[in-house]
């Protein structure tokens, strides 16, 4: 069983180590948060002290990290990733970054003896608890079949979209639609609700006609109208808002230099914006629905269903 090292313990680097020591895959992780630290140990996972120990001593690594300077740092440094492990070992990114960024870090990994795959996610912490994320993945296939058994421990959809940096391409235009979506319908759900609807049956409404998507069906922003969803823990934990920010802005740079046009894309990215320096960046991007909806004044005199008290 390949040893796996895992770099980058958060929200979703939690439930994805859970997953692959559930699946009997032996996890060494390190995370700079010793709380991130501790919580991963309780799972199965065995603490390293650097994430250069960790890549020494493992088969296969993988990144899940914030930034893209973070993943840069992480491989290239002294004593990044590339340098500590092992010749043929494999690794691979989840983090959602430039593509331009995961081609020079594939680059120097091969130059450097070891294999490389780009392999970020789409499903948020919901699918990453339940084993059931969706993976883009960009690199050779030969690769893409070697870390197969990794990835189906912890997703249910594998993707292997073209080269090196394809997976995060395809990551991007996720995330701008996703963005885009979910501020359209957090828009038409203040309207219904300014206008006397129940958010409850408008969402039932449009989940069974053409506005469906992923927010109504999975992932609601309303309070009160989904479980085990970020609306409903006080949009704790998830897919924080300024994380979306900085997906956006990437696929709007990617946009600009295809020459493509994104007017839906840079619309939705200056909501995100606004909504991140009023506050709300550590939350999780369904709140972006408090930009459009004053939620406080809402359930004034109600209970979490909506009646009144």
């Amino acid at each position: 069983m390949k040893t796996v090292a895992f770099l980058g313990l958060g929200n979703m680097g939690q439930p994805m180590t859970r997953n692959l020591v559930q699946a009997g895959f032996p996890v060494i992780g390190f995370d700079p948060s010793s709380v991130a630290q501790d919580a991963a140990e309780k799972q199965g996972v065995k603490r390293a002290t650097s994430a250069a120990e960790a890549a020494s001593s493992a088969d296969v690594v993988i990144t899940m990290l914030p930034t893209g300077d973070n993943v840069r740092d992480a491989y290239l440094g002294a004593s990044g990733v590339i340098a500590a492990s092992r010749k043929g070992a494999l690794l691979m990114d989840s983090s959602t970054i430039s593509s331009t960024v995961t081609v020079e870090i594939a680059a120097a990994a091969r130059a450097a003896g070891r294999r490389m795959i780009d392999a970020p996610v789409s499903g948020g912490t919901p699918r990453a608890h339940s084993g059931t994320l969706t993976f883009m993945v960009g690199g050779e296939a030969t690769d893409v079949e070697h870390a197969r058994p990794l990835l189906e421990a912890m997703g249910q959809r594998i993707y292997h979209v073209g080269a090196s940096g394809a997976g995060h391409t395809a990551k991007l235009c996720n995330n701008i639609l996703s963005g885009i979506c979910m501020a359209g319908t957090v828009e038409a759900l203040a309207l219904g609700v300014a206008n006397g609807l129940d958010p409850a049956i408008l969402s039932d409404v449009m989940r069974n006609s053409s506005g469906n998507n992923y927010a109504l069906e999975r992932y609601h922003p309303f309070p009160g109208l989904m479980e085990n969803v970020p609306s409903a823990n006080g949009f704790a934990g998830g897919f924080r808002s300024d994380f979306q920010l900085k997906d956006m802005r990437l696929a709007k740079e990617l946009a600009n230099s295809s020459k493509v046009l994104a007017a839906m894309g840079n619309l939705a990215t200056e909501l995100f914006a606004i909504h991140c320096q009023n506050g709300h960046a550590g939350e999780d991007y369904s709140s972006i629905i408090k930009l459009a909806l004053d939620l406080d004044s809402y359930f004034e005199g109600r209970t979490t269903e909506g009646a009144t008290k």
